[in-house]
């Protein structure tokens, strides 16, 4: 295993969440979304896509429940703006998950972050246009504790959408 975290996946996922980038606390502890002010967890069962929720140090649990987990850069900092432009040509990583079968892949952001091309707080949050292979592509706000433009009713807003689309189609 590399510095950051081991992707947590498996074959015919119904959702793949994509962060951006390990936090430093959840790469030390070896668990994805760790940290007192991360709502991921929080946000994941309250939106409906598990039953409780997950303690970080349980986060394999995830697979039990249609989902997997990954992120574009491996490399853990404490903001995502911590990352060079060297981190952000890893993308290619992400591209070979394509062989797996999945219906829907969750990219997260933080509602100010800013791109050479774009400004994120520009993109439509929700399900986007574009696919990623044969999987829908989802853009939802990130739930990290540093990201406070989303307060926890809004966070379980989108996701709840996300959920109903992807765990429970027929509504």
């Amino acid at each position: 295993m590399s510095e950051g975290l081991e992707d947590i996946l498996a074959e015919r996922l119904a959702v793949i969440f994509c962060g951006i980038n390990p936090g430093v606390l959840a790469a030390a502890q070896g668990h994805h979304f760790a940290g007192r002010g991360n709502r991921f967890w929080r946000t994941l069962h309250l939106a409906g896509f598990t039953p409780e929720e997950v303690r970080p140090e349980n986060d394999r649990t995830i697979l039990h429940f249609q989902c997997g987990l990954t992120a574009v850069v491996e490399r853990p900092t404490a903001r995502a703006d911590q990352l060079s432009l060297h981190d952000s040509s890893q993308r290619q990583r992400i591209s070979n998950r394509r062989s797996r079968a999945m219906r829907h892949v969750s990219w997260r952001f933080s509602a100010r972050r800013r791109t050479r091309r774009y400004r994120v707080s520009e993109v439509a949050w929700g399900l986007q246009a574009k696919t990623f292979g044969n999987a829908a592509v989802w853009v939802l706000p990130n739930p990290s504790g540093r990201n406070r433009a989303f307060s926890l009713d809004q966070l379980v807003d989108a996701y709840s959408v996300l959920r109903l689309a992807a765990i429970d189609p027929a509504q």
